[in-house]
């Protein structure tokens, strides 16, 4: 059931976002919220001009015609000013709409007042209508990621919507008899870190399923209701072909084909991705810990920005502190910390050394890596 050649890793990764987003489903009009972390999917255009009228860039002094300038009432932000006649002076504050009239602002550090008039040197100190972006100009191009400060930009240029893909739902099935969901490993059984772990991982992926036990038809029937509701299902375990191992016939039995199946990395090499003819998306991880988290940043990272419409996440860069092994003809992904010190604990069943780690250093196939050489970061997912 293996394939004879696994999948080299970054092709791996093109294949998993390819598939996602050959998948996407029609975007639509989302709030703020539910677009937050997907990418536009149309341009995003000014709905009035940005600002839409002059807005003063300090607290200062709003004058007409030559000084010195008689005082008057305060512009405050919110407001519409009665327009300046020459002579006059009002004191305006920053964010305020300038008075018609208005030939310069002298700012409050600026201006020598007495009694009632004020002098000094007027400047355009305002922001003019249109000077950020006239009204249905192109601010952002479709395929921008979705970020914070696009939001605010989106909320100052009048939107109230994104047009973007949804959020995938995920799931997370956890397999195994030997699982425990609570209390400390006892009597050869062991507690579940991986339900807790992966739909932490998954940007809202929905509670776990499981442990489920180690038979076929219990496997089949977790599919089938976690497909049911969720886009992207991820198993964990079960993806060799031992004696408990059902995955895989398991989705031969719901109908699911292989996207891929193995992929040349160590660790985490029995990963796969599969597809239900209903479209459903199953990413099956192996059950040692840190095999899983790989697989996750392999395969279900680009699956997911692909199904809302990102672009293929990128690669970071650290410098290596000590020498790397390679892993022969795989790709090696080794936990290092933020100086780039490989990290104890770095055992495929262990999580100590991957809860503090930047991520994982990728040293290609064939290849060592050095102290001093600078290689490609994957993040472990869900860490910033």
């Amino acid at each position: 059931m293996q394939p004879a050649t696994p999948t080299g890793w970054p092709e791996a990764r093109e294949t998993a976002w390819r598939a996602g987003f050959d998948a996407r489903g029609e975007a639509a009009e989302l709030t703020f919220d539910e677009a937050a972390g997907s990418a536009l999917a149309a341009p995003l255009l000014a709905a009035s001009d940005l600002p839409a009228f002059p807005t003063s860039a300090v607290d200062g002094w709003a004058v007409a015609g030559p000084g010195p300038w008689r005082t008057g009432a305060s512009v405050l932000a919110g407001t519409v000013p009665e327009p300046l006649q020459p002579g006059e002076a009002v004191k305006i504050a920053t964010g305020a709409q300038v008075p018609d009239g208005c030939d310069g602002i002298i700012r409050l550090e600026h201006a020598t007042v007495d009694g009632e008039s004020v002098d000094g040197s007027p400047k355009r100190e305002w922001r003019g209508t249109g000077e950020e972006a006239a009204a249905g100009e192109e601010l952002l191009p479709a395929g921008t990621p979705i970020t914070a400060p696009v939001i605010g930009l989106a909320a100052a240029a009048g939107r109230t919507a994104l047009t973007a893909h949804r959020r995938p739902v995920a799931r997370t099935v956890v397999f195994g008899d030997e699982l425990l969901t609570s209390g400390v490993s006892r009597e050869g059984r062991v507690r579940d870190s991986l339900g807790p772990m992966i739909p932490r991982m998954l940007a809202g992926g929905l509670e776990a399923i499981g442990p489920v036990a180690d038979t076929l038809d219990d496997h089949v029937r977790a599919l089938r209701t976690a497909t049911a509701d969720a886009e992207v299902t991820c198993t964990t375990g079960g993806t060799m072909v031992g004696p408990v191992d059902h995955l895989h016939p398991a989705l031969a039995r719901i109908g699911a084909s292989y996207v891929l199946n193995t992929v040349a990395v160590r660790p985490g090499f029995p990963m796969l991705l599969a597809r239900t003819d209903e479209g459903r998306f199953i990413a099956g991880l192996p059950g040692n810990p840190q095999s899983a988290v790989i697989a996750v940043a392999t395969l279900v990272v680009p699956l997911l920005a692909g199904l809302r419409g990102l672009p293929p996440p990128e690669t970071r860069a650290i410098t290596l502190a000590e020498d790397v092994p390679g892993r022969g003809d795989c790709t090696h992904l080794a936990l290092v910390d933020r100086a780039g010190n490989r990290l104890a604990h770095h055992g495929s069943s262990m999580l100590r050394g991957l809860a503090l780690a930047a991520g994982f250093a990728v040293i290609g196939p064939g290849s060592e890596g050095k102290a001093g050489e600078t290689v490609p970061l994957v993040p472990v997912p869900g860490v910033s």
